[in-house]
């Protein structure tokens, strides 16, 4: 069997989020099962909006798969493969052991990502891996991702099971990611692809090809959700959903799409090309 290669794209962001949008007293708490990365749970936003994407389980075939979703809409898949392990591997204290010392480039995390910054991964887990401040703008946003040398985290890949719905003609790029509470990808497009989280919440807003959502390429999704979102009419509201550890959204090619992580989140995305 022909071994293809597999690209790897960490990020992790950061930043303080303000008092008035930390949880109050009483509302949902988040599974204790958080691998050690949600130790300031109470930081963590409680407004997972509503849900108008298909769930499936694992009687949805690969032929309804191609029919239905794979070139024309999202879909949240359930039970479809057995990361267990992986999530394991994936707690704070077995990523700082085996990869705290390893150095990491940092990107900014707006539409234009220039500016690169290379720190230890433990000193960017330690000290920078803290909630989203509404005021930051995506210039100031670093994410950890690419840029590195895939090799070294190929020990931790190698237990990853990969959605196994592939589109014709493609094979999969692995993207991984940890991020505080409040942090996301403003609304951006690529090719299609698989998101799972492993530990944490994360909301994603979605629009089709022909409908581009009003933002700006430099705030961040938090105060899209706090300054756009809430007047958007019925008409241009967005396709939309909150995925917990263990589900996996698919979206079509040159869909739009930003994400918001509700808690501190470790989460890793399979593009398709």
């Amino acid at each position: 069997m022909e071994c293809k290669p597999v690209i790897l794209v960490v990020y992790v962001l950061s930043f303080w989020l303000p008092p008035t949008l930390e949880c109050p007293n009483g509302e949902e708490k988040v599974s204790s099962n958080d691998g050690g990365w949600s130790s300031d749970s109470e930081l963590s936003l409680t407004d997972e909006g509503p849900c108008n994407i298909d769930i499936w389980d694992k009687s949805l075939t690969y032929s309804q798969f191609i029919k239905q979703y794979a070139y024309s809409k999202p879909v949240i898949l359930r039970g479809l493969s057995d990361n267990t392990k992986f999530q394991f591997l994936c707690s704070k204290a077995n990523l700082l052991q085996d990869y705290g010392g390893r150095l990491v480039r940092l990107s900014t995390a707006n539409t234009y990502s220039y500016r690169k910054v290379d720190v230890p991964f433990q000193e960017y887990v330690e000290h920078l891996l803290k909630p989203q401040s509404l005021d930051t703008l995506g210039s100031d946003t670093l994410y950890f991702f690419g840029d590195n040398n895939f090799t070294e985290w190929q020990s931790l890949f190698e237990h990853y099971q990969a959605p196994r719905y592939v589109l014709p003609y493609t094979s999969g790029a692995y993207s991984f990611g940890i991020a505080g509470p409040g942090t996301g990808v403003p609304f951006h497009w690529h090719g299609p692809g698989y998101s799972e989280v492993i530990y944490g919440r994360k909301r994603w807003f979605l629009y089709p090809p022909d409908k581009e959502p009003h933002f700006h390429p430099n705030h961040t999704t938090l105060s899209w959700v706090r300054d756009t979102y809430p007047s958007l009419p019925t008409e241009e509201r967005p396709v939309e959903c909150t995925i917990r550890p263990g589900e996996v959204l698919y979206f079509p090619d040159r869909w739009w799409h930003a994400t918001l992580n509700l808690d501190t989140s470790v989460f890793i995305s399979t593009f398709l090309g």
